[in-house]
């Protein structure tokens, strides 16, 4: 790690004032030089061995190809520790089970990972599973932190610089060119210095066991399979009628089975926009198709018979198979319906709402930190029946414990939700919330 930029010379007050005012240093170079790459058999046992006998916590961080590969392995897997040094390892010359000496090295270590739902399916799809675990995007959205990027905490707390401008390569790429290499290093260079600044933000504030019950609940993470994924398709409201829909739907399949075939991000096989235009305009034959408008990507004319296959299948589908126009869902309906549906339960949301949105502020996290707001509106929505208080407020902490919330997010929420569904009982319609409320179930919308 660089020293920050040294004051200008001349003046002392000059440059004390200058040295104030400049900027925070960039992190320029590292402090133990660019590892070599660790892509043979020998040099992973060795650094392994360095690993295990290091001390402290281990920085860890993953590149994958997103926007350029279907799947969301890891193409690099860098590592830090104290006595160990950085690692930077290529699991794609490695089988699963030759990784095992670096799963054992690990055993038993603290992971110090940021936005660790991003990293840990890559992680744990090589056969590295974490004991314990610090996500310092994590540890910033419980502090408050406005912005909770890497780089940008890295800044905040530490006062360093760190560059980005290889944020987005393909690190399915090979040879891996050596700046590449060098920004992926970085980022595991501060971790344990963050993790430590943040941990000691965390008891300052109260928030050190919040923090410790979140961390542990993310070692068991695992990504919600996504149900009907194709009406994520961007520009989808445009289609009209379920047999639009049911097109949507084909073409979608058709590409993600070609996406998956050959690895590539489906957008690179067809864009959304180009199965939007399809589906509005329903060709029959490759002519037609390939003379729509919008209607374009490197795959348009190369898969043009598997377009035109899928189109045909949802212009001949029967009626009872297309599919409805609402996404299928068991939780409650969206929070713009409920006035309607449920005037009551409505009443209770926007009660809710307001004072969740103040004890948020209160204590300086996210509301969606607070509690995940698909756990609000599943027991808001269906209360328990009972409405004698103390019963009530164990019913609720109940009901929450078992969608998943932690004990931290019970004992702060339980009595706001429990207050809403009693006072939304008699109290009468609150004034329209001016908060969106059309949001989809799982958003970040609370």
């Amino acid at each position: 790690m660089v020293s920050p930029e040294s004051a200008p010379s001349g003046d002392p007050e000059v440059a004390e004032e200058a040295e104030t005012a400049a900027e925070p240093a960039p992190l320029l170079t590292l402090r133990d030089g660019l590892p070599d790459l660790i892509d043979t058999e020998p040099a992973l046992v060795a650094y392994c061995e360095r690993l295990a006998a290091g001390t402290g916590p281990v920085a860890i961080d993953a590149e994958r190809a997103s926007g350029y590969r279907y799947s969301g392995r890891a193409y690099l897997v860098q590592l830090r520790r104290e006595g160990a040094g950085t690692a930077l390892v290529d699991p794609i010359a490695f089988d699963v089970d030759r990784l095992a000496p670096l799963a054992e090295a690990l055993e038993g270590t603290e992971w110090i990972l940021h936005a660790a739902t991003q990293d840990l399916p890559c992680l744990t799809a090589i056969g590295l599973y974490p004991t314990d675990l610090f996500d310092t995007e994590l540890a910033g959205r419980l502090l408050g932190h406005p912005r909770v990027g890497l780089a940008t905490l890295v800044e905040t707390v530490l006062g360093y610089r760190l560059k980005k401008e290889h944020s987005a390569v393909d690190w399915s790429t090979r040879p891996l060119p050596k700046p590449w290499l060098e920004y992926a290093a970085l980022d595991v260079e501060v971790l344990v210095e963050l993790r430590d600044a943040l941990a000691a933000e965390l008891e300052e504030s109260g928030k050190a066991e919040w923090a410790r019950q979140e961390f542990d609940a993310l070692r068991s993470f695992q990504q919600t399979p996504r149900v009907e994924a194709w009406r994520r398709t961007s520009g989808m409201h445009r289609v009209r009628g379920r047999r639009g829909l049911a097109a949507v739907r084909a073409l979608w399949e058709a590409r993600d089975q070609i996406a998956e075939q050959r690895d590539v991000t489906p957008g690179r096989v067809l864009p959304d926009a180009a199965i939007v235009a399809a589906a509005q305009a329903l060709p029959t034959d490759r002519a037609a198709l390939l003379a729509t408008r919008g209607f374009h990507g490197r795959g348009a004319e190369r898969y043009a018979a598997r377009w035109v296959a899928a189109l045909t299948e949802a212009a001949t589908m029967d009626e009872s198979e297309l599919p409805a126009r609402s996404p299928r869902t068991d939780g409650p309906p969206l929070p713009r319906a409920w006035a309607e549906k449920d005037p009551v339960a409505a009443r209770r949301l926007a009660i809710a709402r307001e004072a969740m949105a103040a004890l948020a502020e209160e204590r300086h996290l996210p509301v969606e930190n607070l509690l995940t707001p698909d756990y609000l509106r599943r027991t808001l929505w269906t209360p328990p029946a009972t409405r004698e208080p103390a019963q009530l407020a164990t019913a609720v902490a109940d009901a929450l414990s078992a969608l998943g919330a932690r004990p931290w997010q019970v004992e702060l929420v339980g009595p706001v939700l429990t207050e809403a569904i009693l006072r939304a009982d008699t109290e009468p319609d609150p004034e329209p919330d001016p908060a969106p409320d059309d949001a989809e179930p799982g958003s970040e919308q609370a």
